[in-house]
């Protein structure tokens, strides 16, 4: 194996590693995935302003994201399906960014259940709350999450129906997968991949199978996740759970300025400029695109991150430039997780690092709070 010096190697090997159902589920964006696409182009057209003759020493990226003492202004992103890249993932990502001092984010479609990533990785990570219309079920995982002592709530406001993502229905995306012909000589060529997960009993949705009346195995959870998602969700249902929950509150998939002065409005502690990493309304502003609108607008009342993109530190770098006080990597570690399982989520933060750790020097910077517009040259970032 070459030296891995990117997040482009990861995906490289991720590629390689994980059956094409769940590479492509992870690798993909809706319709004709422009807005997937936009996300990554878009960081590429904002230049730096190098500087030189700087003192460069005593260098610190860290920072804080909700009042959390973080290594680099860097998150997790929560993502569905993470143990089907890697046999026990989301566990294995979570000890990797505990011991890296960056925010885990579980996502309410994780394959390891709430306990068990607490049990297996340790409490404190963040939880991600996706809406259904059994509120009952709802309540329960809040109160789930608050046993598990999360430290924040991650509720996601832009999936209340799911975007049509062609791959995945090409593919016959299931967990567990579908055992077509297709999909079985596929699996057979990841031999790495299905020793992990015939060894592990983790192989379906952990924070609903057993959780939900009538739902007792993958058949009749994928029937029941087809009707849950709550179209109606509104800002109502928000302070609801805001009560519900008593502790810190981000709004995930804020897009427009008039939602994220309606986020201000419902007491959240932050919001987070996100268009779904380009799964749910292609055609949509990159996330990059649509975050110093938002920044000018609330930035000073409420703390706003973003997701979308996100492979390097200099992204990272671009974005804190831009008022993002944190960011999340969702693809760029999966391709770590699925190319080297705990390892290889390692390698994706410390690549991160390295690049947001050069790039300030490079920028005359040696703290995060000084990373500000002036470090970009005029012209080529958004307003």
């Amino acid at each position: 194996m070459s030296v891995i010096t990117t997040i482009e190697d990861l995906r490289v090997l991720a590629e390689k590693r994980v059956p094409r159902m769940f590479y492509d589920y992870a690798d993909s964006g809706s319709w004709t995935e422009s807005t997937y696409r936009a996300n990554e182009s878009d960081f590429q057209k904002i230049k730096l302003r190098q500087r030189v003759a700087v003192n460069m020493e005593g260098r610190s990226t860290a920072s804080t994201m909700i009042g959390q003492n973080v290594a680099m202004p860097v998150a997790i992103a929560p993502t569905g399906l993470t143990g089907m890249q890697h046999a026990d993932g989301e566990i294995l990502a979570a000890r990797a960014a505990k011991k890296f001092g960056v925010p885990f984010t579980l996502s309410t479609m994780s394959i390891c259940s709430i306990e068990d990533v607490a049990k297996h990785a340790g409490e404190g990570f963040w939880f991600q709350l996706y809406v259904m219309k059994d509120r009952a079920f709802i309540e329960r995982l809040i109160d789930r999450a608050k046993a598990a002592n999360c430290a924040a709530l991650v509720l996601t406001l832009d999936l209340q129906i799911l975007g049509q993502r062609h791959k995945d229905l090409k593919n016959g995306l299931s967990a567990p997968p579908k055992l077509t012909l297709k999909n079985m000589i596929n699996i057979a060529t990841k031999p790495r991949w299905a020793l992990g997960m015939l060894g592990t009993p983790r192989r379906q949705f952990g924070n609903i199978v057993g959780h939900v009346s009538g739902v007792a195995d993958m058949s009749s959870l994928s029937s029941w996740t087809a009707q849950q998602f709550d179209p109606c969700l509104n800002w109502g249902d928000v302070e609801w759970i805001k009560k519900r929950w008593g502790g810190k509150l981000i709004l995930k998939g804020i897009q427009d300025v008039e939602d994220a002065h309606l986020a201000v409005q419902s007491g959240a502690d932050a919001l987070i400029v996100s268009n779904h990493g380009g799964r749910q309304l292609d055609g949509a502003q990159s996330s990059i695109e649509a975050l110093p609108a938002i920044v000018d607008a609330v930035g000073s009342q409420i703390e706003v991150h973003m997701d979308g993109g996100v492979r390097s530190g200099q992204d990272v770098v671009k974005a804190r430039a831009l008022g993002a006080r944190g960011v999340y990597i969702g693809r760029a570690f999966l391709y770590g997780l699925g190319a080297m399982g705990e390892a290889g989520v390692s390698k994706a933060l410390e690549i991160i690092h390295k690049e947001l750790d050069l790039t300030m020097a490079f920028c005359g910077r040696t703290q995060m709070d000084t990373v500000d517009q002036s470090i970009l040259l005029p012209g080529t970032f958004p307003r």
